[in-house]
Parts: C-alpha cells; sequence; structure tokens
C-alpha cells in the first residue's frame, strides 16, 4: 500500500524468527482453499491500544518482550514466517516453505498524529492509516519466493499503540489468523508462562481437507493461465482513489431486532414467504447492502431496469464439509459465496426483504451444499472488481472472531480497521464483532466522501422506519 497521509519516523527495524533450532525445515503444500486467494493483495489489519506512557518507555518496557513473545509464537505459527514459493516457469503448483533463513519483518515507528482521531467511528480520510502499515510483497510481481507476514509497531506517545499487519490469506484464513494474534498476546501478557492455550495451537496437517469435487486442479488451471500483470484481484497502490473516507458504523441487537421484525410484519401483511436464515449477520447484510444501493443510486442516478447488484461473502467451511476438521486446522477453509438481486428490486419499498430472501437462501445452500458450484469461485471474484460503475458489494471479515478480545495487557483493542477492503474501490464492508456492544457487528467502509455521505444518511434514516 503506498505511503501517504501523516508522518511516521521509523525508529527500528527487527528480523523475529522462531527461537534456534525449535522449528525444522518444512514444505506445506497448498489445498484448494488456499489456491484462490493467491490472487488476492495481503489482508492488512490495525490494531489500536490505549497506552498511556512516552515513546521511551514503551522502547524499554514493551518492546523487547514483545519481540521475544513474538519469536516464541511463531515457533507454533511458523507458517507465517515462512515463504510462499512460486516455481517459475513450471507446472510445478506453489507450495509454503519455512527454512532457518526466514523471518518476520517487524518496524517500529513514532508518530505524533492524532491516535483519538484514528480511532474515531466518524470519516477519516484513507490515506491517514497508510503508514501505519508494514511493506509485504502484494505477488503483483513474478517473486519466486514471497513472505507472507509482516508487522508494525506505531507508537503514539502518552496515548496510545497500534499493531499493524500484512498477511496473506494464502496461508491463514481470519480464523487462523485470530489464533495466532491471541498466542502472541497471552505470550505477552505472561512472560513467566511459556504454555500456549492448546486450543490456539495450530494444525497442519493438509491431508484433512478432501477434495472431492477436484477442484485443486480448477484452481491451479486458473492461477496459471493468469498474466504477470493481473495477479492481483482488485486495484494497485496507484490505482486507489485518495478521496475516499473510511468510517465505521455500529449495528446493534435492537437495530437487527428492527429490522427482523419489519420483514416478518411485512411478509405477512403481503401474504409473502418470509426469508430464511433471518440472523444477526445476514440481518446486517441485507440492511448495508440496500443502503449501499440507495447511496449508489443517490450518487449515480435512479437505478431501473434488472441491472444485477452481486452481493459477496466468506462462509466458514469447518462445520459444512460434511467430514470433521480440527477446529486449530491452520489455513483456510472458507468458501466464497455470491448472490445477486437486481438493483431496482433493492431500491425498491421492499428492498431489504429482497435482499435478506437472497442472502438467507445462499446461506441455506451453503448449510446443504457447500462446495456446489465451487468451481466458479474465482470467475465469481472477478467479476465483483471487473467494473468501477456497479453497485456490487462483498463483505469481509466475521462477527464471530473475537478480536476485540485480543489483550496484550493493555485492555481491549480501542479500534480494529481492516485497511485493504481499500482495494475493492468501495464495493468492500468489513464486518467485526462490536467491541462495546454484546451481540453488536461493526461494519466498516471505505468510499468515495459523496457516497459515504449519502450512506450515513440511509444508514441512519432508515434504521427508525423500521
Amino acid at each position: 500500500m503506498a505511503k501517504g497521509g501523516l508522518a511516521v519516523e521509523i525508529v527500528g527495524r527487527y528480523r523475529v524468527s522462531p527461537p534456534p533450532n525449535t522449528v525444522p525445515p518444512t514444505s506445506l503444500p497448498l489445498t484448494f482453499f488456499d489456491i484462490p486467494w493467491l490472487f488476492f493483495s495481503p489482508t492488512q489489519p490495525l490494531f489500536f491500544y490505549d497506552y498511556p506512557y512516552p515513546t521511551s518507555h514503551f522502547l524499554s518496557t514493551a518492546l523487547p518482550p514483545l519481540i521475544h513473545s513474538l519469536s516464541l509464537t511463531l515457533r507454533h505459527f511458523f507458517a507465517l514466517a515462512a515463504t510462499l514459493v512460486c516455481p517459475p516457469h513450471s507446472s510445478n503448483p506453489p507450495f509454503i516453505v519455512y527454512d532457518r533463513s526466514n523471518f518476520v519483518s517487524l518496524v517500529v515507528a513514532h508518530s505524533t498524529a492524532d491516535f483519538h482521531h484514528l480511532c474515531s467511528n466518524h470519516q477519516r480520510c484513507v490515506n491517514d492509516f497508510y503508514p501505519l502499515l508494514p511493506p509485504l510483497p502484494s505477488g503483483e510481481q513474478e517473486e519466486t519466493q514471497t513472505p507472507l507476514l509482516a508487522a508494525q509497531i506505531t507508537i503514539f506517545s502518552n496515548v496510545g499503540v497500534c499493531i499493524g499487519f500484512a498477511y496473506h490469506n494464502v496461508a491463514a484464513d481470519g480464523r487462523s489468523f485470530n489464533s495466532f494474534i491471541k498466542t502472541w498476546a497471552s505470550l505477552f501478557k505472561d512472560p513467566s508462562s511459556c504454555s500456549v492455550n492448546s486450543s490456539l495451537l495450530p494444525f497442519y496437517d493438509r491431508t484433512a481437507i478432501k477434495d472431492s469435487y477436484r477442484l485443486q486442479s480448477i484452481f491451479l488451471n486458473h492461477w496459471r493461465k493468469r498474466s504477470s500483470t493481473n495477479m492481483v484481484i482488485g486495484v494497485s497502490d496507484k490505482d486507489l482513489d485518495s478521496a475516499m473516507v473510511r468510517a465505521t458504523f455500529l449495528m446493534c441487537p435492537d437495530d437487527m431486532e428492527k429490522i427482523k421484525g419489519w420483514i416478518v410484519g411485512r411478509c405477512k401483511v403481503k401474504n409473502m414467504d418470509q426469508p430464511p436464515r433471518l440472523t444477526p449477520s445476514n440481518l446486517t447484510c441485507a440492511y448495508v447492502w440496500v443502503c449501499l444501493i440507495k447511496s449508489h443510486e443517490k450518487v449515480n442516478g435512479k437505478l431501473t431496469g434488472k441491472n444485477p447488484s452481486y452481493f459477496g461473502f466468506n462462509a466458514g467451511g469447518i462445520t459444512r464439509l460434511g467430514y470433521p476438521v480440527p477446529a486449530a486446522y491452520f489455513g483456510n477453509c472458507i468458501g466464497f459465496a455470491r448472490t445477486m438481486a437486481t438493483q431496482s428490486e433493492l431500491s425498491g419499498e421492499d428492498g431489504i426483504i429482497v435482499a435478506a430472501d437472497a442472502i438467507g437462501n445462499r446461506v441455506k445452500d451453503l448449510d446443504e451444499a457447500f462446495l456446489e458450484g465451487a468451481e466458479n469461485w474465482i470467475s465469481e471474484w472477478g467479476e465483483f472488481y471487473g467494473s468501477d460503475s456497479e453497485p456490487h458489494v462483498m463483505v469481509s471479515g466475521s462477527p464471530k472472531l473475537d478480536f476485540y478480545e485480543t489483550d496484550f495487557g493493555w485492555g481491549k483493542a480501542r479500534r480494529i480497521e481492516e485497511i485493504s477492503m481499500d482495494n475493492a474501490k468501495g464495493k468492500a464492508v468489513w464486518f467485526t464483532q462490536s467491541r462495546d456492544v454484546k451481540g453488536g457487528i461493526e461494519v466498516g467502509l471505505a468510499l468515495p466522501k459523496p457516497k459515504m455521505d449519502a450512506f450515513t444518511c440511509f444508514f441512519t434514516q432508515l434504521l427508525p422506519h423500521h
């Protein structure tokens, strides 16, 4: 991601590896769940924490044990210290390899920017966040070996700390990354303990994933046919819209119940079938989808005809595959789901019912046949980024992952942001568990300012109506 916005001063660079002679050289093949992520740029989460001490205190007191505990963590999560190897001009598939020369790059920086402004819900310029991210190759060039994880710690003296990451999803999904950062926080918080919560310890055996649909060969063929200039789905740094702003919205359980009650009541009045799976997450998805469609209409003009709006989301596969996969399996075990509705239907008076019905039925299909149609995942992903003018929406993240419970001893994170959604140029939404409201969902967006203003208006005005 291009650097810009606020200024940071680099105060240290470190190479962090597992403790010597604790991890043997290891090679991990990619499963069919991993291969589609070869097409994507790194995921870039930022964790902001209160830290009311000066920079000198952090550097002398907190930094050494942070580095040491990261090393201990990588003993178990060595795949994140490994590299992705892409054999050039070869029919051999990419794979992950760890050897004793591998390390995680850790940058330590200092900033005088307004920490509380960055941690707020209101609109902030997307450029303000890029200097908080560590550099990591995106895969846009034909590197034969690509690091999979980098980290950056930025200190805001007497106020707070931001721990930023960039990691390639080809190595781990959000569930696996959550286990990694929880383990790091636990080992830092209790340095006297060398033990790790057994439920967090990664399980690496790739034979746990069965390729009954022969998806690996299908996805590898997609990957081999890519050109060197379009390996990454989305946009490159130079194409990012610097006029975009970032904001966070909260969907509370009471809001979800209002929406659900309105849908149920409306369906009864109109003698319509009630949408299936009216869960908190699906209700939030439906509401956000409609608000984004209405925002697009307000900024770009009235939506007419039967042009489709696609809605995409990642769906967990651990419990949907029909055979047991260990909960601690380290790697990817999520699938891509897509549904659609016409733009005119979504912008109509029953748009939320249309959206909830489309999403609910797609989730129902996933519960019954998770991998049906999976051979189209990569091509369907690409359609979300094929046209800037089409109001498609894709949700990443999950409110089921308790990232806010990641405690380094400084309390809950003040704010968590996902920066890589900027690459989707206004089509991506990020969900995470609410920090302060039990059962609530935080909705993060990065949009051009006119569209963000419109979304804010619809998001806040439609709720009381429903």
